[in-house]
């Protein structure tokens, strides 16, 4: 059962992004949406003939029918045609995308008319013919007006959020337009709403809003009870990162030593430190206030005591470290004035300094939270923690340092173990955060239970366990056994590919699911697949399945973008079904299109294609069952059964006994 989730949408949306803008981005920023549930095209890609055609002037007409049965039914063929770019040209030169704006903005259609109309509208954009600056504000206000309302209809709601996302991203003219009718607030309730496809739509457009806007928002809240899907958690991630790529500027600025407003923020560390008033008020002569000062700032920390101010010339991390010390003594002022004493009351060589640490335990935060990196384009790798506070980087910090101290105490550490305590810090963070805790609360509980005695255990079971298998002989004896446990996964692989898959198809949203199903021939020397009109329950026999596919006419499998059957999605929805989507090439340049029904299917069968093409199977399941029958083909082989007679037939069953009147406590 998933736990609840309160995620907080900080949306800081700043013009320090625009440096960000790669083109990369246009890869990456894709909301992993599909807009309908597209699920496999046909297994053959071949071109359409033309009585398969649909003639772009006939659904031209069509669609402006009066009636509205006859209207719905050119929408619905028009909305599927469109996802071939042959047609959407032929469509597009008719002068077919002001029609159907022109449709929208009449509102007369609703339900599923209005439905398929921004289906087939968004179909014929994800080509790029049209410029996207092309629309008027009506039609801008028109498509904002289904977001803004609280009761629409859950595919035009859809529809809406992805045409605005489009708008936002590919124009900074449309970007100032939508920005008048659609506010974060206004997106807020469709966060907090049940159906998470709504959900990722709408981080969607806020994420493209993060990337053009240049003002400040204020955070919003996400409560689900749901737990997130690839989707959302792409989406999350890139907020995430997005958000924290606002501190590269601060974390590549040096500090001007001779800037007084910034040297007035160290001037304010020493006053909440030693409850100290301004120079103005301090009486005496020059060199007793620079041996107050030094003294002082010596017991903060720093490396230069005469003029802290150099300590923060080094990129990274630069002012952002300063920024962090300000906000810890701010905002947990009493944590930081005992730090601080604390430490100078210690000898010289067993404080913990907190101006050298601070900066450091900085620099280290920015490396793990790769601030500064462009998005990645496959990951869901976000934490939740860093969505419940406005200042989650900061809090973040406050946490650390004073785990910092902590461990510095623990290890009894002196100014010569400053880099291990760093490293041991680091580690305690890094394993801290592979829990994914749901709150800075949360994430600093656990930091208290993993000590540096916790951290010294593990690494020692850890040693443990690789010196009994990085010795000579043992490496020798592994290199020995993996050709044959690999010669084992591939008869796995193949033998799963002989029982067979069922493979579902969907052409239209509308349409009932239909299937198809594949599996290999026992001597593994043809491919049989055809069409069923229902998921069968076992194995499909091979007289059932008309179409073959010669093993020795296969050329290659392709995976993920490569394939057809991607390229012909636009980008807004084939990235939910790229790591699910493979094809096999064959002779006349030929595919087989599959997609397949979960992960493990597909790396069987990708495993097994590249099996009977002679080629290495890499799939992330592969190395997974190496290391497992590795390790216990390892372990079997290294038992001492030096003099122990193994019986060749297994032991009898026991009798059964007398009564069942007895518990075994197994603690």
């Amino acid at each position: 059962v998933a736990q609840p989730q309160i995620v907080c949408i900080k949306a800081r949306l700043l013009k320090d992004l625009f440096p960000y803008l790669d083109p990369r981005l246009l890869t990456y920023r894709t909301p992993n949406i599909t807009i309908r549930n597209i699920t496999c095209c046909s297994p053959r890609v071949r071109p359409a003939t033309p009585t398969q055609s649909l003639s772009a002037s006939q659904l031209h007409e069509r669609i402006q029918s009066s009636s509205m049965d006859a209207k719905l039914e050119a929408l619905k063929d028009l909305a599927s045609a469109s996802r071939d770019i042959t047609f959407a040209q032929e469509f597009i030169n008719l002068d077919g995308i002001s029609l159907l704006t022109q449709m929208v903005e009449s509102g007369t259609d609703f339900g599923d008319l209005l439905s398929f109309t921004l289906t087939a509208f968004v179909e014929l954009m994800d080509h790029g013919i049209v410029s996207w600056d092309t629309f008027s504000v009506a039609f801008i206000k028109k498509i904002a007006s289904y977001v803004n309302k609280s009761a629409m209809d859950a595919a035009v709601l859809q529809r809406s959020l992805a045409i605005l996302e489009s708008m936002v991203l590919n124009s900074q003219d449309l970007y100032q337009k939508v920005a008048q009718e659609i506010t974060i607030g206004q997106l807020i309730p469709h966060l907090q709403c049940a159906d998470q496809d709504i959900q990722t739509y709408t981080v969607a457009v806020i994420n493209a809003l993060f990337l053009k806007a240049p003002e400040e928002k204020r955070q919003n809240i996400i409560r689900s009870n749901q737990p997130i899907n690839d989707e959302m958690a792409h989406q999350l991630y890139v907020l995430q990162v997005l958000t924290f790529n606002l501190l590269e500027d601060r974390m590549m600025t040096k500090m001007d030593p001779q800037d007084q407003a910034q040297r007035d923020i160290i001037f304010e560390l020493r006053r909440i430190a030693f409850d100290v008033e301004c120079d103005s008020n301090n009486s005496g002569s020059i060199e007793k206030r620079k041996s107050m000062y030094t003294r002082d700032y010596k017991k903060l920390g720093f490396i230069n005591h005469v003029n802290p101010a150099v300590d923060f010339t080094q990129i990274p991390p630069g002012m952002l470290a300063l920024d962090n010390m300000l906000y810890f003594a701010k905002h947990h002022q009493d944590a930081y004035i005992r730090m601080v004493l604390e430490n100078s009351s210690r000898e010289d060589k067993h404080e913990c300094p907190f101006g050298r640490s601070s900066i450091e335990l900085t620099k280290m935060l920015c490396e793990i939270l790769r601030v500064g990196e462009l998005p990645s384009e496959n990951c869901h790798d976000f934490h939740p923690m860093f969505f419940t506070h406005d200042r989650s980087f900061e809090e973040f910090f406050c946490i650390c340092i004073q785990l910092l101290n902590k461990t510095w105490k623990e290890m009894r550490a002196t100014s010569e173990d400053f880099n291990k305590v760093m490293q041991v810090v680091r580690e305690q963070i890094m394993r801290t955060l592979t829990h994914k805790p749901n709150s800075l609360d949360q994430f600093k509980s656990r930091l208290q239970n993993m000590s540096y005695t916790e951290i010294l255990k593990i690494r020692q079971s850890e040693r443990m366990n690789q010196e009994d298998f990085q010795s000579r002989p043992i490496v020798e004896l592994r290199e020995k056994i993996q050709p044959e446990i690999m010669e084992l996964i591939k008869q796995q692989r193949l033998n799963r590919l002989c029982e067979g898959t069922c493979f579902k198809k969907t052409n239209n949203r509308r349409k009932p699911d239909k299937y198809w199903y594949c599996r290999l021939s026992p001597n593994h020397k043809v491919l049989h697949y055809g069409d069923l009109e229902e998921s069968p329950q076992g194995e499909v026999p091979f007289d059932s399945l008309q179409d073959k596919l010669p093993v020795v006419e296969m050329k290659a499998v392709v995976t993920g973008k490569d394939c057809p059957h991607m390229k012909e999605k636009g980008a807004l929805k084939q990235s939910k079904w790229l790591e699910l989507a493979f094809s096999v090439l064959y002779e006349s340049d030929e595919y087989l299109n599959f997609m397949a029904p979960d992960k493990h299917e597909y790396c069987v069968w990708t495993d097994g294609l590249n099996a009977l093409l002679g080629k290495e199977m890499t799939s992330e399941y592969t190395k997974a069952d190496m290391d497992t029958l590795l390790s216990m083909e390892m372990k079997l082989r290294l038992l001492d059964l030096e003099n122990i007679q193994i019986p060749e037939a297994p032991p009898p069953i026991p009798k059964e006994p007398s009564n069942y009147d007895f518990v075994y406590d197994c603690n």
